[in-house]
């Protein structure tokens, strides 16, 4: 059991680091085809300097070298822990990354939260009254919004209850003018409410639609059918049947949103104008910020593939059947 364990855990690893090294030529490669003039960028716009300031720059950053050279150069640095100073903020990439991934993560797990919740329940009660009207109203409204841009939402919320009816901020992750040491928890959340109803809404929908169509599958078995002969109603079928059987495929489809709600979490942010990771990256493109670009891709990359690796680990403990098919592998 414990051998199968290790092995399973050292196929993961294999698979991050294959993941990576393809991420990191792919990143690197599209950054060495951009227009954009990486010393400039440095400099500053509008900002000139000598030729030779430009060489020396060129020599510092290893630009002179050819592509080759400068990617193993770049991935010594990587593996050694040091992703570069950033050109915007003039600070280590690791530092803003981990700064920026505090505020952003908290936004990510309420809003994965909420939606997975909301998501499943709404998907119960569709398929708890198919083709009736609560499941046709809910139905649309889930259609409407699966296509329906998030920044559109972002900014209705925002309209609606920040600036006609102003119960909540207008933007930023804490109040205006306030010391870091004087912001409290509840200062924290109030600023979070709108953006991180914006992202739920915006995600809920495939798992409602996905639980629905799972529910109405189970109903329709001849175990629920055999349930219903026993005198048993749709509620205790719903309760002793139903969500035992779909709990694991909404967890599945929960944890493979994780790169849609990274995603998504940069419009909101830039809506809201969060101070979090999807605004770092927004930053980091406009002012071509490449080794701070470059970080936030690797970094999302682990952080999606770790979401995955934790959503198997979890499918293991719900279904022990799972559990009992990889350990025999």
């Amino acid at each position: 059991m414990v051998k199968k364990t290790i092995l399973n855990l050292s196929k993961n690893l294999i698979r991050l680091i294959l993941l990576l090294i393809a991420v990191c030529i792919i990143s690197f490669s599209l950054v060495s085809l951009s227009p954009v003039d990486p010393v400039q960028s440095y400099i500053g716009a509008g900002v000139s300097v000598s030729p030779e300031q430009r060489e020396n720059i060129k020599d510092h950053w290893g630009l002179d070298k050819s592509f080759s050279e400068r990617f193993v150069l770049w991935g010594k640095s990587i593996a050694k822990g040091d992703f570069g100073v950033s050109v915007i903020y003039r600070r280590p990439v690791l530092n803003v990354i981990r700064e920026r991934f505090i505020s952003s993560l908290s936004l990510m797990a309420m809003a994965w939260v909420l939606s997975g919740i909301i998501g499943f329940t709404l998907g119960i009660v569709m398929g708890s009254f198919k083709d009736r009207l609560p499941d046709k109203a809910i139905k649309t409204l889930c259609l409407t919004l699966s296509s329906t841009p998030t920044f559109w939402i972002g900014l209705l919320l925002l309209m609606l209850f920040s600036i006609k009816l102003s119960w909540f901020p207008v933007g930023l992750s804490v109040p205006i003018g306030t010391f870091k040491a004087d912001v409290t928890l509840t200062d924290r959340l109030y600023h979070m409410v709108l953006p991180a109803l914006t992202l739920s809404i915006s995600s809920f929908s495939n798992i409602a639609l996905h639980t629905r169509e799972k529910l109405i599958e189970v109903l329709e078995s001849d175990y629920a059918l055999f349930a219903r002969a026993r005198g048993e109603n749709k509620k205790a079928i719903v309760k002793n049947h139903g969500i035992r059987n779909i709990v694991l495929p909404a967890i599945t489809l929960q944890f493979a949103a994780f790169s849609e709600l990274f995603g998504g979490s940069i419009l909101v942010e830039e809506i809201f104008s969060y101070p979090g990771l999807g605004r770092a990256v927004i930053d980091a493109g406009l002012k071509s910020d490449i080794p701070l670009l470059l970080g936030i891709t690797i970094f999302s990359t682990i952080f999606v593939f770790t979401g995955n690796f934790i959503g198997n680990i979890i499918y293991s403990i719900v279904d022990p059947r799972i559990r009992e098919s990889r350990v025999n592998e």
